[in-house]
């Protein structure tokens, strides 16, 4: 039975149901507009890492946990998250893991389907770590701004991508060495049952047929981002 993760401006439509839980984690990246935040936010519980509490604060946002070793954060956000009820998980600032691992972690820990904010558009060596660290902690979900969205795709995994824009590019990143049995649909580039390496990464900067509204992608092995850009930067 399939279901959809509906996202501003994007849907996702699985094969398999997700997560009945989902869960907006909100990182210290480059900040979402506060307009597209809320239409995120709802239903949905929230987390912050570390300096994504200013974000939360900012929008008027209460938060379930703020977790991270809070180097970053101002200290009046997080007064204000505890007196919204709000729990607190600290790590010692000399760890070896991110803020942003950590909380994956614990969204795997609680089986919950994850859409991570904020974690876009600063330091590359940031946004690396984050998209390797989602990838292999098996989270099902994507991180997401108002700009860019990466989705994750696990092996035998088939999804649905419906967008209410048309996509300056779509590119398909392998997170493992290799991704086997890439299949596509709407593509103006289509792949049938293709191979791609992390090494060779030629998917990239691909678009929509003209009078196409969606793209299917499915893969048999490996771990496969998908990226959507929809606003050049």
């Amino acid at each position: 039975m399939s279901s959809i993760v509906n996202l501003p401006e994007i849907k996702i439509e699985y094969s398999a149901s997700p997560q009945q839980k989902q869960l907006v984690l909100i990182g210290g990246g480059r900040q979402p507009k506060g307009s597209w935040l809320q239409q995120l936010v709802v239903g949905r519980k929230i987390w912050c890492i570390d300096h994504g509490v200013d974000i939360c604060c900012q929008n008027n946002l209460i938060p379930e946990l703020v977790l991270g070793d809070f180097d970053s954060c101002q200290t009046d956000s997080l007064i204000w998250a505890k007196k919204n009820g709000a729990s607190t998980e600290q790590f010692n600032s000399r760890k070896d893991f991110t803020d942003t691992q950590a909380a994956l972690a614990k969204a795997k820990e609680v089986n919950a389907y994850t859409i991570l904010t904020g974690a876009l558009g600063k330091r590359f060596d940031h946004t690396y770590s984050t998209i390797f660290s989602f990838g292999y902690t098996g989270n099902k979900g994507c991180i997401t701004d108002e700009q860019e969205t990466i989705i994750f795709i696990y092996p035998d995994e088939e999804i649905t991508i419906i967008p209410d824009f048309i996509p300056k590019a779509i590119s398909l990143l392998p997170v493992t060495d290799t991704v086997q049995g890439v299949t596509t649909r709407g593509l103006y580039w289509e792949l049938k049952n293709a191979e791609l390496k992390q090494n060779a990464p030629y998917a990239v900067s691909n678009e929509l047929k003209p009078g196409e509204q969606k793209l299917h992608i499915a893969i048999c092995n490996g771990i496969l981002a998908v990226y959507i850009l929809k606003d050049e930067m």
